[in-house]
């Protein structure tokens, strides 16, 4: 008769039986794992893990992992034939599987789910990013931009009888209208495209922004960088009251030069001798401001092109200025006419430089299909106390200040940042929430409409609606052209040497 007996875990351990005959002897049982004592039978040897050393005694114990490298076996060697054993082979339970630790396991399938979310948002983002880059997406975009903006600027109409009762109660609400439409151009660039802006400035001027009227001098060599300054002003919470000095044919395109004229923007003709006066009334009006403003100055005057770059540099030599590698020469004037006449009111100068990692060169049209970018921006305070009140040495200090910053350019294009430390600066949810409020608003009416025409079946009235849809989107994309570099305007190219004002 034999006797034997098998313990299982979650395999079928190695088992070393041996015959017992009529008066069975039970043999000691050693292994490194935990014993299991056996009632009625006796068991000659329990084995757990490779099999170390031969031939095999009744008292040798295994120990280390359990890990199999051949097929286990199953030696039967009756007492009175040890000559003769009989081999018999394991039958596994664990399918074939490698057994490992609890530790290796639960690794491995924490990998197995980390690899499988990681593909799951591989194709959430490419779904995303397939849906950003469809027409219907940007008609949709651009119908919530124009329609909400028209109400905006009808609203804006409406304060008009106001500016008579209360000028600065006007000044406040066209502030709020005026944020209606700037921060969906803003919600586009952060919530739609997901560009990042990295400021670097100094932590004791950080509290400062925002908090006082200041002019920003900024560099004027991309698409979008308007809208990156916008996006600075966002987020200190000035963009609803920020300022500018804008070329006059802007005031004419529908929704955006509209809210400027009501927003108190400064146009100029760029025509010197006209523009003075203009300018300085202009500016003086914003001495009594209401809130916290912030003036942006491209003093370029222009966008940087190889093409005025290289006329500008002429007249840099005509001069005998410095030449600049990655900026036109700046128009002083302007600049000084406006140091002058906010001297009290503004408490100092931003100068701020821009630029894109990896070379990119952004487009709207590219935030519109959902491009991603990331922009740098470095900001340092300058009191206005610094910057000399005469003109002539108003503009040697506006040089001196475009060839630090061209140095700033040159440090960038080396190391890929600016000096001074990064700030955080937090993307605020206005802008986002300000968009849903009026996409709530225009679409559904929308809905109702084609629901209407659809159901109607008039191919009249449905061709109608085609061509209006069509007509909107090719002048919103009209108006993204007046941003682009290539459809820039020619001032700054003629052969000759301009008067840099």
């Amino acid at each position: 008769m034999y006797a034997c007996i098998c313990t299982c875990t979650c395999t079928v351990y190695h088992i070393h039986l041996r015959h017992v005959h009529n008066n069975p002897s039970i043999h000691s049982l050693s292994t490194a794992y935990p014993v299991y004592k056996v009632a009625a039978a006796g068991a000659s040897q329990l084995t757990l893990g490779e099999r170390r050393g031969t031939p095999w005694t009744g008292c040798q114990s295994t120990t280390g992992p359990h890990i199999e490298k051949q097929p286990v076996i199953l030696t039967l060697t009756p007492k009175d034939y040890l000559g003769s054993p009989i081999n018999l082979v394991r039958i596994s339970l664990d399918g074939g599987r490698k057994p490992g630790t609890w530790r290796e396991n639960q690794r491995g399938h924490g990998e197995n789910m980390q690899t499988l979310h990681r593909k799951t948002g591989a194709i959430t983002m490419g779904l995303l990013q397939l849906l950003k880059s469809q027409f219907l997406s940007h008609l949709i975009i651009c119908y919530v931009f124009l329609a909400s903006g028209l109400i905006i600027n009808l609203l804006q109409l409406c304060t008009l009888p106001l500016w008579l009762v209360s000028k600065q109660l006007a000044r406040r609400i066209n502030i709020r209208l005026g944020y209606c439409i700037t921060s969906q151009m803003v919600a586009a660039l952060e919530w739609w495209s997901g560009t990042e802006c990295t400021l670097y400035t100094d932590p004791k001027s950080y509290p400062l922004i925002g908090n006082e009227n200041a002019i920003v001098v900024l560099n004027h060599s991309f698409d979008i960088d308007f809208l990156c300054g916008w996006t600075i002003c966002e987020r200190f919470g000035v963009l609803g009251s920020s300022k500018a000095l804008a070329k006059k044919e802007l005031s004419y395109v529908p929704v955006i030069g509209w809210m400027w004229y009501f927003l108190e923007i400064v146009f100029c003709k760029r025509k010197w001798e006209e523009d003075r006066r203009t300018v300085a009334k202009s500016v003086q009006n914003l001495r009594d401001y209401p809130e916290n403003y912030v003036f942006l100055l491209y003093c370029e005057g222009t966008r940087f092109t190889p093409k005025k770059h290289q006329v500008s540099m002429q007249v840099a030599d005509s001069k005998g200025l410095p030449k600049l590698k990655y900026h036109l020469l700046p128009r002083t004037k302007g600049f000084c006419v406006t140091v002058q006449n906010l001297r009290g009111t503004v408490a100092a100068v931003y100068d701020s430089t821009l630029n894109f990692r990896n070379n990119k060169m952004p487009t709207l049209l590219g935030i519109l299909n959902g491009k991603k970018y990331h922009a740098d921006i470095y900001l340092r305070r300058i009191p206005l106390e610094l910057i000399p009140e005469d003109e002539a040495e108003c503009a040697a200090w506006l040089h001196k200040l475009y060839q630090e910053k061209d140095s700033f350019q040159e440090l960038y294009t080396q190391t890929g940042r600016f000096p001074g430390p990064i700030v955080s600066l937090p993307c605020r949810p206005w802008a986002l929430i300000n968009w849903l409020f009026w996409a709530c608003l225009v679409l559904y009416p929308l809905g109702l409409l084609l629901a209407q025409l659809i159901s109607s079946g008039s191919m009249v009235t449905i061709l109608v609606s085609v061509t209006l849809c069509t007509a909107a989107s090719l002048a919103v994309r009209w108006m993204i052209g007046q941003t682009e570099i290539d459809s820039g305007s020619s001032y700054g190219t003629e052969e000759v040497p301009l008067n840099n004002n």
